[in-house]
């Protein structure tokens, strides 16, 4: 399931899913800490990986990095604009 996310900044790939897909994890300098709408800060914990992505879209390809979270039911969070 992905799930577009107006307050969302960037794009997230759940964790569950990196590791049965075998994405290679790139372990962050320094966590990033995950704040919710409503100023709380998310239950899940800070996000601590990220992996390295070709994203391709009709001709055209790009080399993405998405961060690596647990996400619950849902395998991945874009923001779409």
């Amino acid at each position: 399931m992905a799930v577009q996310c107006d307050s969302a900044t960037g794009m997230f790939m759940d964790k569950r899913l990196a590791a049965k897909q075998r994405f290679k994890l790139k372990k962050l300098e320094r966590p990033l800490i995950v704040e919710n709408i409503n100023r709380m800060y998310n239950s899940r914990r800070a996000i601590t990986h990220q992996v390295e992505v070709n994203v391709y879209y009709r001709n055209h390809v790009e080399r993405m990095r998405i961060d690596v979270c647990d996400l619950g039911k849902c395998k991945t969070l874009a923001k779409i604009t």
